[in-house]
């Protein structure tokens, strides 16, 4: 083979591999404001409160963007008020 097509192989093979991942953190990203959404319908302290709020609304930002490892950070947030590791 030559190296351009060694090339186009390595390539493609990073291509197909990043939609993929994509597709999970898609799916994450659904998954996690699904549970910001949840722990808003409860009582927490105006703090948790307010920090699931922003969360909520970052996520939905980055999701709409088509950033997912910014919704999953915005998830991570969420997670951490509410005191999950």
């Amino acid at each position: 083979m030559t190296k351009m097509t060694v090339l186009a192989a390595a390539i493609a093979a990073m291509t197909l591999g990043a939609g993929a991942a994509r597709a999970d953190d898609a799916a994450e990203c659904d998954q996690g404001i699904a549970m910001i959404e949840a722990e808003q319908a409860k009582t927490h302290p105006a703090p948790v409160a307010d920090a699931l709020k922003t969360a909520l609304r970052v996520a939905k930002r980055e999701k709409g963007e088509k950033e997912y490892d910014e919704c999953l950070d915005a998830v991570a947030d969420a997670k951490k008020a509410l005191g999950a590791k």
